[in-house]
């Protein structure tokens, strides 16, 4: 970003999402600051005031930080958060049947890319921005609702008590397919089962002018390295163009939260996630495990 401000929403945003994944209310934070030795300290200053202003929105305090001088400007938040134990939401124990709600568009990767090009158009790049500044609080607030009320006579198929919530994460540097696998690998040491993730390319919201920077080969280095790096374990349908499959490994900067959900709580989790002025999108579904571990259609 080339206003300092908006740099710093956005990394504070990017650095809170953890929390709100979690299920959780952060509460404090520690800035962690890189700043070359000959650069204007005004522009320190309006990153530093971009990431209060977001802190702020959050009710999380900043208690401090530390700098150091880099040769890039670098700025994020180490951030800590409360929840109670019985209600952490965590990166696996999807289960077969469960569908899956995202809830941001995709392309920040490629749009941020196409803008060091100058290549990015002014529609794109706002509405990039937009999302990446917007916490991830209100679709965990959705989420925190939908589980509060997993125990009301329309969960007849759900346990007393039981939360239609099996796992959630922050799709950010890893790309959704990256995400993606951490969540169906599962945890065999602690007692979860891997599963297979069925993905829809077609489901997904996708920024404007996202679609058009990935067609013309504004791929970060990080998009092919998540590429690299999970190619073995996804396969894709014969129709799904290149360009979407470049999309779903492009690396995200404060992107949604991906979420597997009972399939009986899914249309309540979009109407809860919409209470909260969030776009839900049910954009694929667990399967028992097989090979691939994603496909994509």
């Amino acid at each position: 970003m080339d206003d300092p401000f908006l740099f710093g929403q956005i990394a504070a945003a990017n650095a809170l999402s953890d929390i709100y994944a979690m299920g959780g209310r952060p509460i404090s934070s520690l800035s962690l600051v890189g700043f070359p030795e000959h650069a204007d300290p005004a522009i320190l200053e309006q990153i530093i005031r971009g990431g209060l202003s977001k802190m702020n929105e959050a009710e999380c305090s900043v208690l401090g930080g530390h700098s150091i001088r880099t040769e890039d400007m670098l700025f994020g938040y180490a951030v800590t958060g409360t929840v109670h134990p019985k209600k952490v939401w965590s990166n696996v124990g999807a289960r077969p049947g469960d569908v899956l709600i995202f809830t941001k568009p995709i392309g920040t990767g490629v749009i941020t890319t196409a803008l060091k090009k100058d290549q990015a158009s002014s529609e794109s790049l706002a509405a990039a921005v937009d999302a990446m500044t917007m916490l991830n609080r209100a679709a965990a607030a959705g989420f925190t609702e939908l589980a509060a009320n997993s125990n009301s006579a329309s969960k007849e198929n759900l346990s007393s008590g039981q939360t239609p919530i099996h796992s959630v994460t922050d799709v950010t540097g890893f790309g959704v397919l990256g995400h993606a696998r951490e969540m169906a690998l599962g945890n065999e040491a602690g007692g979860i089962e891997p599963t297979s993730f069925e993905i829809d390319h077609a489901a997904f919201s996708y920024f404007p002018g996202a679609v058009d920077a990935a067609r013309d080969g504004h791929l970060s280095g990080g998009l092919k390295n998540n590429r690299a790096f999970v190619a073995e374990c996804a396969e894709f349908a014969a129709p799904v163009p290149q360009e979407f499959r470049d999309l779903l490994f492009d690396p995200q900067t404060s992107g949604g939260l991906l979420a597997a959900i009972a399939p009986e709580s899914a249309a309540e989790c979009i109407a809860a996630l919409a209470h909260h002025g969030v776009e839900g999108r049910q954009v694929g579904r667990v399967v028992a495990k097989r090979s691939p571990l994603i496909f994509v259609k």
